[in-house]
């Protein structure tokens, strides 16, 4: 009898599987066909709503449709009885950032005091707010900033991060930028400036779409500039 109901169990979900698997081989083919400037599916997964199925799409691109595919919704997903927002949770999901997983031989570093605590921020060198941001950090200590220069404000953000990159004293350059106001030599980006293309394709992928972004060593994520306060305390709760 024990044997029966385990081949019968093994049976059913053979069968959800199959059913499932057949599903998505509908939507696929159907959105192929009807949408086909749609880029290529990465998933198809089921919602917690009847008949609904989530489309990831480029990475973290979310979608939604029927099980025949024959209407294609693109907006959030609202859980209206826990008050979540279950697209927005998605995406975040889809799109975090390990800390130590960052390529950080294309960042430099600017060390204060023992350097013990650590953060990474995505900067743009055109960006007022990152310079409002740049002076507050000043008074923040026993601190390791790795600096990912993120140009995505236009093609004079690129000549000036290059120019940084390719300066001597990386961290002198930026902050002689940023804080003190001095000029930078755009002839002087004369070297391998490949980190700042990866950069951009790095904050694309993971949808850093502003800066400064802030990653603390937990995983956690700060789009737009904080004040000291701000930053020491989420250095402090990051350590757990």
């Amino acid at each position: 009898m024990k044997h029966r109901i385990q081949t019968l169990l093994g049976l059913t979900t053979l069968l959800f599987f199959t059913g499932v698997l057949a599903q998505e081989a509908v939507i696929r083919k159907n959105m192929a066909e009807r949408l086909p400037q749609l880029k290529t599916i990465d998933e198809v997964s089921k919602t917690g709503i009847p008949g609904m199925y989530e489309l990831r799409v480029n990475g973290s691109e979310i979608y939604y449709t029927d099980a025949q595919a024959n209407y294609l919704i693109e907006g959030n997903l609202i859980d209206t009885r826990a008050k979540r927002n279950l697209t927005e949770e998605r995406v975040t999901k889809l799109t975090a950032v390990k800390f130590d997983d960052l390529p950080f031989k294309d960042a430099f570093t600017i060390v204060r005091g023992n350097g013990k605590r650590r953060v990474a921020v995505f900067e743009d060198p055109n960006c007022g707010y990152c310079k409002r941001f740049e002076r507050d950090l000043q008074k923040i200590d026993n601190v390791t900033v790795y600096m990912f220069l993120y140009p995505i404000l236009g093609a004079d953000s690129n000549d000036k991060s290059k120019a940084i990159w390719c300066a001597k004293d990386q961290a002198k350059a930026w902050q002689d930028w940023m804080v003190r106001d001095l000029q930078i030599s755009a002839a002087a980006a004369d070297c391998d400036t490949a980190a700042i293309t990866r950069n951009v394709a790095l904050g694309r992928n993971h949808k850093i779409t502003g800066t400064p972004t802030l990653i603390f060593i937990d995983g956690s994520r700060v789009p737009g500039a904080m004040d000291a306060k701000q930053v020491e305390k989420m250095l402090t709760d990051a350590k757990g």
